[in-house]
Formats: structure tokens, sequence, C-alpha cells
């Protein structure tokens, strides 16, 4: 019985799908984000054309702007003039 509850738990578990926010920087400049998570700080610079995948767990960014935005994971970020638009 045990056995068979570890199996469901880890079927479930790797079933999930692996949910973060992914940031594409659409100008021509590098941009350099605030990324807050889970109490730890991170700077992520992206190059021009340049996609990063951040936030699994959600977070808080603060873009090249001074905006800050909250991110559960799963949403796709573009950012465009220093400012991003969450899709």
């Amino acid at each position: 019985m045990t056995r068979m509850i570890m199996m469901l738990l880890v079927s479930a578990a790797m079933s999930a799908p692996a949910m973060a926010a992914s940031v594409t920087n659409r100008d021509g400049d590098t941009q350099v984000l605030v990324v807050v998570e889970g109490g730890s700080r991170v700077e992520v610079a992206l190059e021009p054309g340049a996609t990063e995948t951040i936030c699994p767990s959600g977070c808080f960014v603060t873009l090249p702007n001074g905006d800050r935005i909250a991110l559960n994971g799963g949403e796709v970020v573009e950012i465009e003039g220093g400012a991003a638009s969450v899709k």
C-alpha cells in the first residue's frame, strides 16, 4: 500500500509542468533586471534579442525603467523601450 502511494506521488510530481516565466529583450541595448525570488536578489543582464527563463516559483522583477512586476511563473514577458509587456 505504501509503495503504491509513493508511486502515485512520484507520478504526479513528474507529470506536473514546470512553470517559469520567460523574458525576451526586444531592445537594441542590454537590459538589466533585478529578480527577487524567495528572499534572494539577483541581477539578470539580457543582451539584445536574448531570452531568459526566470522565476520557476514566483518572484518580483524590477525593470530598467523602475517598474516592479510580480510573476507567478508561466508568463511571457517582452521588454521594449525599457518597459515590459506581460502576456
